[in-house]
């Protein structure tokens, strides 16, 4: 990495990325229980297979209808403070030491790190606390007017383009004098708009030359 007068933004994917693996399905069956999760994921087999496979709207909408399974009716304060207690867990088995390097790296440097994931920001947010990062994006659920999770989403799934736009709308806030350059760190297709609209894009994925974004330069 290069010094630059500019103002230096590094942002980075979660799952795949910082850690290995997926969050979502062990954060589910922390919030709901593993049995009722899986007869969610087994009632939605084959919506889950295509949304893996097609990505983009199919796999949102099949996110959002687990969701919408498991969480409605939850009251937040209550899964608020169990998510706070999975990040802890999720990050100290599951962190990946290179990537988690490379974003120890910027803040050394002065940069503003920011975590872009489309996991929810329930334990998104404290991931980015125990990283001690300047900031998250995620995906934001809504709550009804009695406190609890509808289990749908609050706005769009923070993937593909919406990461992109959330990322930049970040940025927007810190109300920088100059542009920043920005550096992005991420593994699959759901990152492929912001690495690509990232000054520094960087491919943290295991697949080499066969994974999505086998067009970025890799992290060592």
């Amino acid at each position: 990495m290069q010094s630059s007068s500019r103002p230096v933004v590094a942002a980075f994917d979660l799952d795949g990325t910082l850690t290995d693996g997926g969050s979502v399905f062990p954060w589910l069956c922390r919030v709901a229980g593993t049995p009722a999760v899986y007869r969610a994921a087994l009632r939605r087999s084959a919506p889950l297979a295509y949304g893996a496979l097609a990505s983009g709207d199919a796999a949102d909408r099949v996110k959002e209808s687990l969701f919408t399974s498991l969480l409605r009716g939850r009251p937040m304060k209550d899964v608020a403070a169990t998510s706070a207690s999975f990040a802890t867990q999720h990050l100290a088995l599951h962190g990946r030491s290179s990537t988690i390097s490379k974003l120890e790296d910027h803040l050394r440097q002065g940069h503003h790190v920011v975590i872009v994931s489309a996991s929810p920001t329930l334990y998104v947010d404290e991931v980015a606390n125990i990283l001690h990062a300047h900031g998250s994006v995620a995906t934001r659920l809504a709550v009804d007017p009695l406190g609890n999770l509808t289990g749908g989403y609050l706005g769009q799934n923070c993937r593909g383009e919406e990461k992109l736009r959330r990322l930049h709308e970040w940025i927007d806030e810190q109300h920088y004098d100059q542009v920043p350059e920005i550096f992005a760190y991420g593994n699959s297709r759901g990152d492929h708009r912001m690495l690509r609209g990232a000054d520094h894009g960087h491919n943290a994925g295991k697949l080499g030359r066969w994974g999505a974004l086998r067009s970025f330069e890799r992290i060592s």
